[in-house]
């Protein structure tokens, strides 16, 4: 199937800044979309970025200013560029995309998330 690999987590301290990287790999025949979500424990997830093979891109307004999403189509990757980081933007951010694994199926895959913390 599809596997999404993430990449970039850390600890930064308010101000700075953190670039996720997500790669996909196995059997993709077309990506549609791919995108950025983020979820704290006992907190809802929230979508944070999206951009789709045309290169729309949709932010949370949360993020917008601070955060850039861009991808790779070549490479099948995913960017999400992080400036300006705040304490409330300490969560786990979950790579995912809707990724076609045949020419006609498609299913919305998820990575297994990587860590980011902003404090001092």
């Amino acid at each position: 199937q599809v596997q999404l690999v993430e990449s970039g987590g850390g600890l930064v301290q308010p101000g700075g800044s953190l670039r996720l990287s997500c790669a996909a790999s196995g059997s993709i025949t077309r990506i549609v979309e791919m995108g950025w979500s983020r979820q704290g424990s006992g907190t809802q997830r929230e979508l944070v970025a999206t951009i789709n093979a045309g290169g729309g891109i949709n932010y949370a307004e949360s993020v917008k200013g601070r955060f850039t999403i861009s991808r790779d189509n070549a490479k099948n990757t995913v960017t999400l560029q992080m400036n300006s980081l705040k304490p409330e933007d300490t969560d786990v951010y979950y790579c995912h995309g809707k990724i076609y694994h045949s020419w006609t199926a498609w299913n919305e895959y998820w990575g297994q998330g990587t860590q980011v913390t902003v404090s001092s």
